[in-house]
């Protein structure tokens, strides 16, 4: 069998991905900005940790709930709302005068873009053949991983000749156009494609007590959140770790960090194709899926410590590193919540799953800011990260249970 998408839901998940990508640039461009708003704008380190995780207060909170309302109302309607308010808060973020302005804008962009994974696991459950979620889920992934790679680079290149509020207008305003396409697509249920141990799920629809009972659930939330850690510390602060740590400059900067992002969703990509094989030939969807998230944390814990004590070449190294098993990890980490919950339910799964991974989008950036200190000293800062890996080993070995299709009882009472 090939791992190849049908043209129907290759569309959907081409337009899905770009969405992502563009998710993940206007949420990441004010990481690459830090160096220059902060002196502009006269923040601390302490408000810029505040801002940088700032977004995610309005992006955990409303998770849950729009989670609820795309499964209810039609998850493609509830993303092109989203992917609106979002790219009118970045575009609106090239105008903010200070820090009170600049916190309401990342509310507003965190409120947007609390609607991307939820809808986005909804509709590729419900669009994609189980046997191919592998290849779909490398597509997302190669989306909101590039994102930090374009968001980094362009971003960064335009911050050194126009300034950084040109970037946050340009790329608002280019995220609108994102809406038209969208406005035409048409979602059509797949035919499933039994293959290995991956079936498709009855067709019963969960109650939400019944979707928060399972352990998988909570496996799959606690492996996130420890991923997110150092996925967030890393996003966040990679632009000014580079520039006053490291001693880059902001267009050097921006070539070794958006390089690093470009390499992590190149593997996401191989990935998501390479599984996808791994399971047309009739093996365990659960190993490959649960193997790659370990060797991610496993090593993960080896490349904060690098990162942080090693000289720079081994830095630079250790950070690719880091990128290419974060790349490897990055399809299992919907994959596996769409192969268990099934269409009837994988938007509130990942809506709860989501608002518990990403409250790391909250400790991690403000959690560095404090520690970093005014000297913007970043050792504790790695090690923090290092050891929340940990965690993240045992969310995935440990608590998740055996990856298949769950068999939802009938009962649809909420």
């Amino acid at each position: 069998m090939e791992s190849r998408l049908p043209q129907a839901s290759t569309r959907l998940t081409l337009l899905i991905a770009l969405a992502l990508l563009i998710n993940y640039v206007d949420r990441g461009n004010l990481a690459t900005a830090v160096p220059l708003i902060q002196d502009a704008l006269h923040l601390s380190n302490k408000q810029l940790g505040f801002l940088l995780s700032a977004f995610f207060y309005t992006y955990v909170i409303a998770m849950v709930p729009l989670a609820w309302v795309a499964e209810r109302y039609g998850a493609q309607r509830v993303l092109g709302a989203g992917v609106a308010v979002w790219s009118v808060a970045t575009l609106l973020t090239g105008f903010a005068g200070g820090f009170l302005s600049l916190l309401v804008l990342r509310l507003l962009l965190g409120l947007g873009e609390s609607v991307s994974f939820p809808s986005s696991s909804k509709l590729v459950a419900t669009a994609v053949e189980p046997a191919r979620l592998g290849v779909a889920n490398g597509l997302m992934a190669f989306g909101y991983l590039v994102g930090p790679a374009v968001g980094t680079i362009a971003g960064g290149l335009i911050m050194a000749h126009y300034g950084w509020r040109a970037s946050f207008v340009l790329f608002g305003a280019i995220s609108l156009l994102w809406l038209w396409p969208w406005s035409r697509v048409r979602v059509r249920p797949a035919q499933a494609v039994p293959s290995g141990d991956v079936t498709a799920t009855p067709a019963a629809s969960p109650t939400f007590g019944q979707i928060l009972g399972q352990r998988g659930l909570w496996g799959t939330s606690i492996g996130l959140f420890a991923s997110n850690y150092s996925f967030y510390f890393i996003l966040s602060w990679l632009p000014d770790y580079l520039v006053k740590a490291r001693g880059f400059s902001i267009q050097s900067m921006a070539v070794v960090a958006g390089g690093a992002y470009l390499i992590n969703a190149i593997a996401a990509l191989a990935s998501g194709w390479a599984t996808d094989r791994w399971v047309a030939a009739g093996r365990s969807a659960s190993l490959a899926y649960k193997t790659t998230m370990v060797v991610n944390h496993v090593v993960s814990i080896a490349a904060m410590a690098g990162m942080a004590f090693l000289p720079l070449r081994g830095c630079i190294a250790c950070l690719f590193l880091y990128e290419i098993v974060l790349g490897i990890s990055s399809p299992g980490v919907y994959a596996i919540s769409q192969i268990m919950a099934g269409p009837s339910a994988s938007g509130r799964w990942v809506g709860v799953q989501n608002a518990c991974g990403n409250l790391a989008g909250i400790l991690a950036p403000s959690i560095t800011g404090i520690l970093i200190g005014p000297q913007s000293s970043f050792s504790s800062a790695f090690g923090l990260a290092a050891l929340v890996n940990v965690l993240g080993v045992l969310g995935w070995a440990i608590v998740l249970p055996r990856v298949v299709p769950l068999g939802w009882a009938a009962d649809t009472r909420e």
